[in-house]
Parts: structure tokens; sequence; C-alpha cells
């Protein structure tokens, strides 16, 4: 059994608790959360700044680990995905390698649990042996109808190699899924109870433009690749309002990135009868287009936010820290009470492990972290995390 007093405490899912006392068993179960005053006794760590519950990083992609530092930044989406494709044929070991060492990182940073994007079997010898806690989703690629059986039956092969983790069959991306394709995996949507969706949305103007009018960086992508779109006709509308029809309203969704979403489509998307959610990741935006979303539109307006690291192909780190400390640079506004949040119990609630994880209450193992060298309640450059729990 072990007791830590903070500064303050953060249960998440109520107010901060001002020199808070957080008690643990071995096991890591929480068996008491208190102030100074109603703590029964016995040794007690002090420690400097605030705990709050292990992080959930619900966008990830573990098996691009090994492209760290080889993806020029700032070049643009197109541009990242054909660098991310012509590097992927790497040597298999240094893969796994850097699979296991992100995992370890994610650890280390007090991440206790991952939304991780496969495409590969990679990653599943890692997910076994992880302390943390996977949901893996298989993500579909394929943009021409003719292909959609093909390429959803691949994808149900890999899903069972991940079984019996959690895991799930999902699509990619507007731009990379045809309609074909989605009314696939919305069908197997509708009649599997479990099936989290996962998408990237909006990641830069292009998508847009692509889906309003046919014109853009994407259709020299298609033709880099040798796909004949000839099929494709502009939606005149933006991709997500374009796409969110073809979704299962059985499931929920997980909106990743949203760097080009505006308030139009926000309230698009509230006319439908979608189980929605958002993720920024905003490390990687940066790092990809220069940009982050307007994340501020998206505040109050009744859906949850989540946040995720993307991968080592498009970061310097595993860390969710790192991503609350850009997202408060950028919107000093946000409080760090509602960057914890989304970072916690958001996220737990989005992948349904809210049981166990996201928030510090008696009898749940969400992992206890410290975050120290704060001004105020302000992220600083010298903020860091230490897992305790």
């Amino acid at each position: 059994m072990k007791s830590f007093r903070a500064d303050y405490v953060f249960p998440v899912y109520a107010d901060p608790i001002k020199n808070g006392i957080v008690t643990v068993d071995d096991q890591g179960k929480i068996i008491a959360v208190a102030d100074s005053n109603k703590h029964p006794g016995g040794n007690v760590q002090q420690v400097s700044g605030i705990i709050c519950p292990g992080f959930v990083n619900t966008h990830c992609h573990t098996e691009l680990s090994h492209l760290k530092d080889k993806v020029k930044p700032k070049g643009g989406l197109v541009s990242f995905i054909k660098d991310v494709q012509s590097l992927r044929n790497t040597d298999q070991q240094a893969v796994l390698d850097a699979i296991v060492k992100a995992d370890q990182e994610m650890y280390d940073n007090g991440i206790v649990a991952v939304g991780d994007i496969s495409n590969t079997n990679n990653s599943v010898a890692m997910k076994k042996e992880s302390k943390l806690y996977y949901h893996t989703f298989v993500e579909t690629f394929g943009f021409l109808p003719e292909k959609a059986t093909e390429v959803f039956e691949k994808a149900l092969a890999l899903l069972n190699e991940f079984k019996p983790g959690s895991c799930s069959v999902t699509p990619h991306a507007p731009y990379s899924v045809s309609k074909e394709l989605f009314k696939l995996i919305k069908k197997h949507s509708d009649t599997d109870d479990e099936n989290l969706l996962s998408i990237h949305n909006q990641e830069c103007e292009d998508e847009n433009k692509f889906y309003r009018y046919k014109l853009g960086a994407f259709l020299e992508l298609y033709e880099h690749f040798g796909m004949d779109i000839s099929y494709f006709k502009p939606q005149a509308r933006n991709s997500v309002q374009s796409i969110i029809p073809l979704l299962s309203n059985r499931q929920k969704v997980l909106l990743v990135h949203n760097t080009c979403t505006n308030l139009k489509d926000i309230y698009f998307i509230k006319r439908f009868d979608r189980k929605i959610n958002w993720c920024f990741c905003p490390n990687a935006n940066l790092y990809i287009e220069g940009r982050l979303p307007k994340i501020d539109l998206f505040i109050d307006q009744g859906f949850n936010i989540t946040l995720g690291t993307d991968s080592l192909a498009s970061n310097s780190k595993l860390c969710i820290l790192s991503e609350m400390r850009a997202i408060q640079q950028k919107f000093p506004s946000i409080s760090l009470p509602r960057l914890v949040e989304w970072g916690t119990r958001n996220g737990a609630e989005y992948l349904g492990i809210n049981d166990e994880k996201g928030t510090i209450e008696v009898g749940k193992t969400p992992g206890l972290n410290l975050i120290s060298g704060l001004d105020g309640f302000k992220i600083t450059p010298e903020t860091k995390v230490k897992k305790l729990i």
C-alpha cells in the first residue's frame, strides 16, 4: 500500500483537491482519495505538483516507430504519405525493435491505454507482452470500388491476428476509402457489438478541395500510385460532410486530426445521429502541415474530445503532456483541468475502459501521474510528467 500527497490531486470526475492524498494497494487499485484533513494517517510520500490519472492516447501508429526523424517536416500531407509509403520496407527486426521501444516510451511517459492503428501484424507480439491496454484499429485502404471486397476480407483476416485483444476494422480516411468499402464497414459495424471506428479527418485543405471540386494535390497522389479515379465525382461539400452518412450509428466514431474542420462541418455533424468523438494530435499537425486545428471551435459543442500522439514518423515523442503543452501554447484560455480531462477520462470513455481507467476513483486502477514544473495551473517548457503507479 502507498499514499501520495500532492499540491493538488485531479480526480477528473470531481474538482481538484488541494493538498490531496491518494492511497493505492499493491496492484495499483485506488483505496482512498481525500484531502489532508480527512486522511486516516500512516506513511505518506509528499510530492510536488499535481497527481492525475494515467494518460490515454487515443491515436497512435506504433508500427511506424522506425520512421522517427526519417520524414521531412512541414512538407504537407500528400508528401508525408508518399514518404511513409516509400520508407515502409525497412529491415523487419528494426521495425519490431522500434515498436517495442515506442511501447516502453509511452509507459515511461505515463500513458496507460492506447488506440493504435495497424496495417500489418507487426505489433501483435508487442501487444501481447505490453503493460499498456491496447485497442487495435485494423485500418482499411481502398479507393477503387472494384477492390472493396478484397480489401475488406484482408482486413478481417488481419483482425483475427489481434484477437482476443480488443480490436476493430476501421476506414483510414475519406480520400483513401471508396463508398463501396465504407458500406462494407458499415454493414460489419451494424452487426458487430464492438467495432470502434477511428478515421483520419480533414488533415489538410487539399482533402476538402478534392471532395468539393476534385482538384488539388490528391490528384497527383492517385497518379503517383497509378490509380484511375475517373469514377469519382466532386461532392460539392467537405470530406467529413460526405462520409458522415456512410458511417454506422451503432458505433463510437473518432475523427482524428480535424486540422481543417470548420464550424459548418461541426454543425452538419450535429444533424446526424452519429456517436462522434474528436481527437487532436497537435504536434503531428505542426510536423506535417505546420498548422493546428481551430480547437476552440470544438469546445462546448457537446462532443467528447480526446488527445493522441500520432506516430514517431510525425512526432518527436509519444507523450500526451507534450500534446497538452502544444495546445496550451496556442490556446492559453484552455485550462489545465480541461486538458487533463481530454487526456484521461475522455479517452477512456471513448475506448470503453472507463470502468478501470480515466479517473481517480476508489476501486479503479487508472495509474497515477505526477505533473511537476507548472506555473500555477499553466504548462511551461519545464513541465514534466513522472509515472507514480
